[in-house]
């Protein structure tokens, strides 16, 4: 599966290190993410996302239906 959080949509995003001396090299910024099951009492069953620790949140606060979908709306899932 690729680093892209299937709640918020985060994924990599590339960047400079800067040494001491300014030389610059390439980098990547990758997304804090964990593979989760969340409970769905909708259908009584278990679902398996990669989610970043910000949809976590955003599932606790919204809900998990209406997070999955917004979700599905945008194409994430």
């Amino acid at each position: 599966m690729s680093k892209i959080c299937q709640i918020t949509g985060k994924k990599v995003i590339t960047g400079n290190n800067v040494s001491h001396s300014k030389k610059r090299t390439r980098r990547t910024f990758e997304p804090n993410l964990f593979t989760r099951k969340f409970y769905n009492p909708d259908n009584d069953t278990w679902i398996t996302l990669k989610v970043s620790a910000a949809g976590i949140r955003t599932i606790n606060k919204k809900g998990l239906t209406a997070c999955l979908k917004e979700s599905k709306a945008q194409g994430l899932i």
